[in-house]
């Protein structure tokens, strides 16, 4: 007899909520970098390929685990292969690494959200402004206390009255707010030259670092290897049409990170006199970078509170989903019910979660094979993990319970169009490229490479 489980209540609603937790920060401020330093057009054109191939492929897989087992990935892959079970709880580890680090950086953006608001950007654009601010103590945990509880709310009132609803309402309000920033820089003197910079491939930016780059970005993005699609696969109804889904929920993904990047890079060019270099890594272009470049532009104070907004929301959906993951992981394991299991991970994300606030302030001397305590648990989860359970996700299904279990249960309801792509796809293409994910991205971290 198939468990009783929540659904969501229908195709629009699983769309949003996916796509909600696709679109985070790494669609905004690690999208836009990237496509700057890889020439822009060139990294746009091979992003664009790996998601209608790559991306689809794994994002198909996740979904159809999750809604042919009904089951949250620490009981997922055990319900298809008894000896492969380990897996699962190797696949919850990732978004239990993730989510207290995430909600430290959440915490960060909800501040500087309030400080774009209250109208002090100038404030935000002084050089030692970011540092000054996540080195002290009490004020970075207050925000990401704040951060923390609003996710564990949305959690705790379930998968229709919050995580279904709260998509419907957010994800439509980040298309149009990142249009409407979109439509804003375009318009402003300069942006043009950054405009051609970002949308003209060049042939000579064609290289196999500019490929590994679209590839983990795309990797990162789409929330794959994390149990997130698996989780809010489980909750898909068995009427909806996982391949069709899959394709809206890569267009609303893409569609973000391509607007984000026509945003952040055509800004950046035209306040900072076409220096792509600007266009700096991680923090340093969300909270130092994008700072000055809205002090220096007509109607700064308001565009930078829209833009904070964004990301804001951006990072709210993908926090619930990381959480959500590690929730129904464990009420599917050990039958607690979900609000004891998310009293739980939240009481866990904010033990945790501290230790990394306080890792840029007190606690700096403490570093993890030279790490800060956030930035090591972030290489771990995204450098290590999410490669080598999307690897093994493939090796799992090509090759132990078959693709054909996939495909059965995405014909369900209708024809499988791309069954045969998808096969060579995930037996063979997928696990070879993610291993080389891996590798180059443990060399680049030890500092063998650059990528």
């Amino acid at each position: 007899m198939e468990k009783s489980r929540s659904n969501f209540t229908g195709n629009i609603g699983f769309i949003f909520a996916a796509a909600s937790s696709a679109v985070g920060l790494g669609n905004l401020w690690r999208f836009p970098y990237l496509a700057a330093k890889y020439g822009g057009g060139m990294f746009l054109l091979i992003y664009f390929i790996l998601a209608v191939t790559f991306g689809f492929t794994l994002m198909v897989t996740e979904i159809a685990i999750g809604r042919k087992t009904r089951l949250s990935p620490m009981e997922a892959f055990g319900a298809l292969n008894r000896k492969w079970g380990w897996l699962g709880k190797l696949t919850t580890l990732v978004p239990v690494l993730i989510l207290p680090y995430y909600c430290v950086i959440g915490g960060w953006v909800t501040k500087y959200g309030m400080v774009m608001i209250s109208g002090d950007v100038a404030q935000s654009a002084d050089d030692n402004y970011f540092t000054s601010f996540i080195s002290s103590t009490t004020s970075p945990l207050i925000f990401f206390l704040i951060f923390a509880t609003l996710v564990a709310v949305i959690i705790f009132l379930g998968v229709n009255k919050g995580i279904e609803k709260f998509s419907k309402i957010l994800m439509p309000m980040l298309v149009v707010l990142t249009i409407v920033l979109t439509v804003f820089v375009l318009t402003r003197e300069g942006a043009g030259e950054g405009v051609v910079y970002y949308l003209k491939p060049e042939i000579s930016h064609l290289s196999i670092k500019t490929i590994l780059a679209a590839l983990g970005q795309l990797f990162f993005s789409m929330s794959l290897a994390m149990g997130i699609m698996i989780t809010y696969g489980s909750y898909v109804r068995k009427e909806d049409r996982i391949e069709k889904s899959v394709r809206r929920i890569e267009f609303f993904d893409t569609l973000i990170a391509f607007l984000a990047g026509l945003m952040i890079v055509p800004a950046v060019f035209a306040y900072s006199g076409g220096n792509a270099d600007a266009l700096g890594k991680g923090p340093s272009l969300m909270f130092v970078t994008l700072p000055k470049v809205f002090n220096g532009m007509p109607f700064g104070g308001v565009v930078g509170a829209l833009f904070f907004v964004l990301v804001f929301f951006a990072a709210l959906t993908s926090a619930v989903s990381v959480m959500e993951a590690i929730v129904a992981g464990i009420d599917d394991k050990y039958k607690i019910g979900r609000k004891k299991a998310t009293a739980i991970v939240y009481v866990y994300a904010v033990a945790i979660g501290v230790f990394c606030s306080l890792g840029f302030g007190i606690l700096n001397h403490i570093k993890l094979f030279g790490f800060d305590i956030l930035d090591f648990l972030d290489f771990l989860s995204n450098s290590v993990m999410m490669p080598v359970v999307g690897m093994l996700t493939c090796i799992v299904v090509g090759f132990i319970v078959k693709p054909k279990t996939i495909i059965e249960e995405v014909e369900t309801n209708g024809k499988f169009k791309m069954k045969k792509f998808y096969t060579v796809m995930v037996k063979w293409v997928a696990p070879v490229f993610i291993f080389i994910i891996l590798v180059s991205s443990v060399l680049e971290a030890l500092g063998v490479i650059s990528i």
